[in-house]
């Protein structure tokens, strides 16, 4: 079988170091515009177990990456000068270049070369390939040539976003709430490497039009987020790779595959950062792909299963992470709560956890805001 695959980033190296792996006589080819060193934001991360749910079927790839993860049990956030740390929420996180080359390494052990600097314009250049894979990200051209066929849709959430690093260290994953005589700023902030982290700034649209954000260049909106975060970063400067404000793009297609193209990863669908699944839904989607494809018995079948079994997965996820990103575009409005109600509201925002979940997976920090509930019912009916 032929296969092109479209986009060097996690799904695409991914799909094709398995497939080729467990099929050495298959032909395929990796398609990437960018250099092989080249990419956009600094860390990703991973929720919960981070890449475990890899251990059984590729143990050597997660013995791969693990070594080079950054770990932490807690979240902790900021709001008016308090914190206050959400026990038991693990993350891991990785440099997103760090993670290329890995997945690199592994791509071409298999005997997979990469094309890179080679812009696909359009699907007629791969004419002859029996499978195309669309793993070309948000601004997938196969998903934007084919809308119609695939039921593409593309929204945007309101709020602002510019994506940063510092060489500050923060030694868990990190919310900071910032209110200013211009509106609110919200910055996501978590360590990828010893002494890198990643740091995103995040405002609604009114604030970002209070500070004249339109008309700024990179330099000048990256010169005011670090007087906003200044006791935040504590000396140390942003760092830009591309930094500009974006609205954060919801993609979705109702159906996944048209003819011999199938989509994965970001041109399929997308994940809003706050839930931080964004490249584990992507590597997962080579995974069911691949699967998918192993039990044929021809491609059509195939492609037809991996939405079947894969979709309904993907979709309670998806569902998850527009709620979370519906908490963010009123934080200005939690802002005004009380630092551990605040918390709460923060912590169950996305509708998957309950006060049980909370207790058995939090129990310090559920403990801390139970009895800040009891201290203000006490004062209520002293009062």
């Amino acid at each position: 079988m032929r296969i092109a695959v479209i986009g060097g980033g996690p799904g695409g190296l991914y799909f094709a170091y398995l497939w080729k792996k467990h099929h050495p006589e298959a032909r395929i080819d990796l398609f990437e515009q960018n250099a092989a060193g080249a990419t956009w934001g600094f860390g990703v991360v991973f929720s919960e177990q981070a890449l475990e749910f890899l251990r059984a079927d590729d143990p050597d790839t997660v013995d791969a990456i693990a070594p080079k993860m950054e770990s932490w049990k807690n979240i902790t956030l900021h709001l008016r000068g308090e914190n206050v740390a959400i026990d038991g929420v693990g993350f891991s996180s990785i440099g997103r270049l760090e993670l290329l080359t890995i997945l690199q390494q592994r791509v071409r052990s298999v005997g997979v070369t990469p094309r890179y600097g080679t812009l696909i314009q359009s699907v007629d250049q791969l004419a002859g390939y029996d499978l195309i894979v669309a793993a070309d990200g948000l601004n997938s051209l196969v998903r934007r040539s084919f809308e119609s066929e695939f039921g593409a849709s593309v929204t945007y959430s309101s709020n602002k976003f510019a994506w940063y690093g510092t060489t500050k260290r923060f030694e868990t994953l990190s919310q900071t709430f910032v209110e200013t005589e211009l509106g609110a700023f919200n910055a996501h902030h978590y360590r990828y490497a010893p002494s890198m982290s990643t740091f995103l700034v995040e405002c609604n649209l009114a604030t970002w039009q209070h500070y004249g954000f339109a008309d700024k260049t990179i330099e000048e909106s990256q010169a005011i987020c670090e007087r906003v975060f200044a006791s935040t970063l504590d000396g140390h400067p942003l760092v830009s790779n591309k930094s500009v404000w974006r609205n954060f793009p919801w993609i979705w297609n109702e159906r996944w595959s048209s003819g011999n193209m199938v989509l994965i990863g970001d041109a399929l669908h997308s994940a809003h950062f706050s839930i931080g699944s964004g490249t584990r839904l992507a590597i997962e989607d080579a995974i069911a792909l691949a699967k998918a494809l192993e039990t044929g018995p021809d491609i059509a079948t195939a492609l037809d299963r991996y939405q079947s079994e894969r979709k309904p997965i993907v979709k309670k996820l998806v569902t998850a992470a527009r709620t979370s990103a519906d908490w963010y575009e009123k934080f200005p409005e939690h802002m005004k709560l009380g630092l551990m109600d605040f918390a709460y509201s923060y912590i169950t925002r996305s509708g998957r956890i309950d006060d049980a979940r909370l207790r058995a997976m939090s129990p310090a920090f559920m403990a801390r805001y139970e009895a800040s509930k009891r201290s203000l019912q006490q004062g209520g009916s002293q009062g």
